[in-house]
């Protein structure tokens, strides 16, 4: 396999029916280190029948490991494990750990993640683990093969003349018997078969330029969340990327809030939401652990989300098993130091905390490869030829870029694709503080609140020069894009945003009504900061190419609404995965819902 992979841009390993303690995965991913030429990028997708149990993986690392360290890096990531898909980043995101959890031909039919490389142990998929190699079923095996391009190597142990039978069957070719340090004795087979493979129908459409790129430069609009979160997964995977942005500093729009909150969306159905944010939220919190580990208390802090809203409580899908790390029922506990009643019904997130947005956007930037340009203000994008223009409201050239333009604009990006984009405006305001105008014996909760509206406790405030405070909202002001905020809307705005908290905090919302009753102007207690959002229709992001055929080369990445922490980051993951034919990283059904391409179809 190292052989295999030497000049290729990204290696793609399939491992069916994964050792327990993923122990391939750990040899394969040091000998990817320890290989000078490796490829740029290492795809690796484990299916395991059930969750791997962290405890189980510092045992799985071999002995003569290069990298011991590496098994306990692993263990880190490996907490709320439900039946699905998840996607792990290793080494600054180049090593790329999928876990497909749960039934394995299912999740292969639904994934279908193209491999270079298949890892087989010869047992029927699905089946419990034996110790023996048995007859591979011809069904589970064809599974398999729609997984394998032409020339895709099997790597398995020594199989019984039926299993040989059945891998011919279906297409493979056995090789000479080989050896790899971590399994032996073994056979490799290389997936040529006599007949023209039938190709399979793809997860999500086939976007024709994907098939015939080789990263070059170029453009992104947009230097929020999004736009950042996109030039960074694509600078990893060896683009040169030039981001633009009308604002003198990245992150000057709805980005640009102090400070935001990152928790999972709960379902008593697991909905699509709910699965959504999940997969999301474990992006982010991967990108902040490797972007800003200097920032922890700063720039971001996992502290827990508790969340409750009286006219809908949260109900969650789940009363045991890999769920409860994610969410769970409040304890009493926990909704006093909340200074909450005893018996509100709310949930306590473990894996949620607060986020200071604009220092996650410059750190991403900060990804070599990407330049970043501002005072940039691109009114549309021309093709010519095969390049994309970014022009000016002069129809001047402003940056000229390769096959690729991204748009991630925000509320501008109809008009910056030329596309008839259905984004629907959302202004919102928060009212934000610092603790020095308020009462000292405020009753402060130790950690965000959400539900309808949330607050961001302890926070240190860029804009008074990172005094300790808090930030609280925010309004949805639909249909309206109107900056700056005129005083009859802050006042209204900051109406609303008490009335939040009084849901959220009755307590501090008391101690705080005082300092809202200010009238705004100097020396105001309690300050409001706004900016507009959109959002779809169907009130999730648009991720893909608009139109493959027509505007090859135009993808976007936009309407992240209010959830823009939650979803950004893995939305840019999702559009570098699609254009270069990698693994999905979340579920294939989620990913069908993030489609661009859904608007077309109901056009």
């Amino acid at each position: 396999m190292g052989g295999a992979w030497i000049g290729q841009a990204q290696w793609r390993i399939l491992d069916l029916i994964a050792e327990p303690g993923l122990r391939e995965f750990l040899a394969t991913w040091a000998a990817w280190r320890a290989d000078e030429a490796r490829p740029r990028l290492l795809h690796y997708v484990a299916c395991v029948a059930q969750p791997v149990e962290k405890n189980d993986v510092p045992h799985a690392a071999p002995p003569d490991a290069a990298e011991p360290a590496l098994a306990s890096q692993l263990a880190e990531h490996l907490w709320g494990l439900v039946p699905g898909v998840h996607r792990v980043s290793l080494d600054d995101g180049r090593v790329l750990l999928t876990l497909l959890v749960g039934d394995v031909q299912s999740l292969l039919r639904q994934q279908r993640p193209e491999a270079d490389t298949v890892f087989w142990n010869g047992l029927g998929l699905g089946l419990p683990r034996t110790g023996h190699a048995s007859q591979a079923p011809i069904d589970a095996l064809k599974t398999v093969a729609r997984c394998c391009r032409r020339g895709t190597e099997l790597v398995a142990p020594h199989l019984d003349p039926a299993s040989l039978q059945a891998l011919s069957a279906c297409g493979f070719v056995p090789d000479a018997p080989a050896g790899i340090p971590q399994r032996a004795p073994l056979i490799r087979a290389t997936f040529d078969p006599a007949w023209q493979p039938r190709p399979t129908r793809p997860p999500l459409p086939d976007a024709t330029l994907a098939q015939q790129l080789v990263p070059g430069h170029c453009l992104v609009i947009g230097a929020g969340l999004a736009g950042s979160a996109v030039a960074a997964s694509l600078a990893r995977r060896g683009w040169r990327v030039t981001v633009l942005d009308a604002a003198a500093e990245p992150a000057a729009g709805a980005s640009g809030l102090p400070a935001g909150v990152l928790a999972p969306h709960v379902s008593p159905d697991d909905s699509l939401l709910s699965r959504l944010s999940r997969a999301g939220v474990r992006t982010t919190l991967q990108a902040l652990a490797a972007l800003l580990p200097n920032g922890r208390g700063a720039d971001w802090q996992e502290t827990g989300v508790l969340e409750h809203d009286a006219e809908s409580p949260p109900r969650l899908a789940w009363s045991d098993g890999p769920g409860l790390d994610w969410s769970r029922p409040a304890t009493a506990q926990q909704l006093a130091r909340s200074h909450l009643r005893p018996g509100t019904q709310a949930c306590w997130h473990a894996r949620g905390g607060w986020v200071r947005p604009a220092q996650l956007v410059r750190a991403l930037l900060a990804t070599p490869g990407i330049t970043w340009r501002g005072l940039a203000r691109v009114a549309r994008l021309y093709r010519h030829g095969d390049l994309w223009l970014a022009l000016d409201e002069a129809g001047a050239p402003l940056a000229e870029g390769g096959q690729l333009a991204v748009v991630c604009a925000g509320p501008a990006s109809a008009l910056v694709s030329g596309t008839p984009l259905p984004l629907q405006l959302l202004r919102g305001q928060i009212a934000w503080s610092t603790y020095a105008q308020a009462p000292r014996d405020a009753p402060w909760p130790p950690q965000p609140v959400n539900g309808h509206g949330n607050l961001v406790p302890h926070v240190p405030l860029a804009a008074s020069q990172g005094a300790p405070g808090w930030v609280l909202g925010s309004t949805f002001e639909r249909d309206c894009g109107v900056l700056p905020v005129s005083a009859a809307d802050v006042l209204a705005g900051r109406s609303e945003n008490l009335a939040k908290l009084r849901a959220l905090q009755p307590a501090l919302a008391q101690s705080l009504a005082p300092a809202f009753a200010e009238p705004p102007g100097a020396g105001m207690p309690v300050r409001t900061w706004a900016a507009v959002r959109c959002a779809a229709p169907d009130r999730l992001p648009l991720v893909g190419p608009l139109d493959a055929q027509t505007l090859p080369g135009l993808w976007v990445s936009t309407a992240m609404g209010a959830r823009g922490l939650t979803l950004a980051l893995l939305c840019g993951e999702l559009l570098a995965a699609r254009l270069h034919g990698e693994p999905l990283p979340l579920e294939a059904r989620l990913a069908q819902a993030l489609s661009a391409e859904r608007l077309l179809q109901r056009r």
